[in-house]
Parts: structure tokens; C-alpha cells; sequence
């Protein structure tokens, strides 16, 4: 579910901003979600698939980000409609909080 090699990797290089990083994260995934929850389903779908697959995969967070890439894919084929947007979000969910807790039991 998390790419802990990634989220190592991105704290090195990141320093003292990694939180900040995190933080920035968090919010542009949770507005990047509602938009596309409140979206018409169709073509225009696969720009925020691909911003959320993107911002998924630079965090570590890889299961999240092979949905959206599935997403992105049927978006951009026409085949939006088959787009399981609730697993997509619960699959966003179930990472954030393995991420959030992984990173209390590797701070502590």
C-alpha cells in the first residue's frame, strides 16, 4: 500500500520540509478528490487521475496511485463510466492512514 523506500527517499532529499511536504499533500489529494466526486463522470476525469497519480506515486502512496492510473486509462478511453470512484477514494483513505501511522511508529 506504501512505498516506504519512496517516503524515505522523499524525507531525505526533503529535509526539514518533508512535513510541510506532507501537509501540502494531504490538501491538494483532498480538493483534487472533491473536485473529481462532484465532476460530471466523463473525459475530463482523466486530468485529475493524473494529478492524483502523480502526487500518489512521488509520496509513496501506490496502491492509491495504480487506481487512479486505471482511472486515467478509462477516462481517456472513453470509459469513464466504468471508473469505481468509491474504491479509488477508500483505496485514498486506507492509505492515508497506513501512511499517517507509519510515519508516528517511524518517528517514535
Amino acid at each position: 500500500m506504501i512505498d516506504w523506500n519512496q517516503v524515505d527517499e522523499l524525507r531525505s532529499d526533503m529535509g526539514d520540509a518533508f512535513g510541510e511536504v506532507v501537509e501540502v499533500f494531504l490538501q491538494e489529494v483532498d480538493d483534487a478528490l472533491l473536485r473529481l466526486s462532484q465532476q460530471e463522470v466523463g473525459p475530463d476525469m482523466a486530468a485529475d487521475l493524473h494529478f492524483l497519480k502523480g502526487a500518489a506515486l512521488n509520496l509513496g502512496f501506490s496502491s492509491f496511485a495504480a487506481l487512479c492510473a486505471e482511472g486515467e486509462t478509462l477516462a481517456n478511453d472513453g470509459r469513464a463510466e466504468q471508473i469505481n470512484l468509491a474504491r479509488v477514494l477508500g483505496s485514498y483513505r486506507d492509505s492515508r492512514d497506513a501512511f499517517l501511522s507509519g510515519l508516528a511508529r517511524r518517528a517514535a
